[in-house]
């Protein structure tokens, strides 16, 4: 075997894996830094049928701006998977005027209302007392099925007002005959699935490890909000550039080589500990 190509065979996982975490990382002090506004969000799963089990690959977009929010990938479509999702989309932006729309799961509404909540402060000793926003408003899209074919779609409002739900609908989605839908997400979706091999419903490429899923989904998603022109959006502008989080198309070159700065140490509260003194003597 030629020295070039044995030398190649395990460099491939390992930039794999180390392009990955520096696309984690931008995606964080980016998009997690809490400057997006939210005023709807789509979150969905995608089924991926990996090399001995199944994967679930839950995903949020904001709507206005097509922005990906971030994803969580687990071996089970459960209430940790939403709410790590959530808590995600927590950390993008405030939360006292969004719309959550998702599919049927009842999940997402259970998580939403405990993961959407704000500490209400009364100035008495104790922990305050957590209360879900008035303006947190949650939308679910039902679809009935029979012999594997979408014969119905029931649309329903869990938590808000509906008028209020559908206003919030026709604004962000600019349209007076929209409805409350998941179509958003689902484009998102088939565009993972064209750029990720892995993704697709019957592929040869299956992955092996939860590892190479993770890796993917944060490749594939920071190029699609930094690094590609969304066609709705015009004028060449990304959903990044749609949310005002940067004001040109990123490169490849830049988000592999962008120097994201260290994050803040937080304030240490009451006594420090001796161990803690000793070390901060020694450094």
């Amino acid at each position: 075997m030629p020295p070039s190509v044995s030398m190649s065979v395990p460099r491939r996982p390992l930039w794999q894996r180390e392009s990955a975490w520096q696309c984690k990382w931008v995606h964080e002090h980016l998009v997690e830094a809490g400057r997006v506004e939210l005023l709807q969000v789509q979150a969905d799963e995608i089924r991926i049928k990996a090399v001995g089990g199944i994967y679930w690959l839950a995903s949020a977009l904001e709507v206005r701006s097509r922005l990906w929010l971030g994803g969580v990938i687990s071996r089970h479509r459960e209430r940790f998977l939403i709410k790590s999702l959530l808590l995600r989309v927590r950390a993008c932006g405030s939360v006292e005027k969004i719309l959550l729309v998702t599919d049927g799961l009842a999940s997402y509404a259970s998580q939403a209302l405990k993961v959407f909540r704000e500490p209400i402060r009364s100035g008495k000793v104790g922990r305050p007392r957590l209360v879900v926003a008035e303006g947190v408003m949650v939308a679910r899209v039902k679809k009935r099925h029979q012999r594997k074919r979408v014969v119905g779609v029931v649309r329903e409002v869990v938590h808000g007002a509906q008028a209020a739900v559908l206003c919030r609908v026709i604004g962000t989605q600019r349209s007076i005959l929209a409805l409350i839908n998941t179509a958003y997400i689902e484009r998102l979706q088939a565009t993972f699935r064209a750029r990720l091999a892995p993704l697709v419903r019957r592929t040869r490429a299956g992955a092996h490890k939860h590892c190479t899923l993770e890796a993917g989904m944060w490749l594939v998603g920071s190029c699609y909000n930094l690094l590609w022109a969304h066609r709705s959006l015009g004028e060449e502008r990304t959903p990044a550039m749609a949310a005002g989080l940067t004001d040109h198309r990123w490169s490849m070159e830049e988000l592999l080589t962008f120097a994201v700065p260290p994050a803040e140490v937080p304030r240490w509260r009451g006594r420090k500990p001796k161990w803690l003194l000793e070390a901060e003597d020694a450094a």
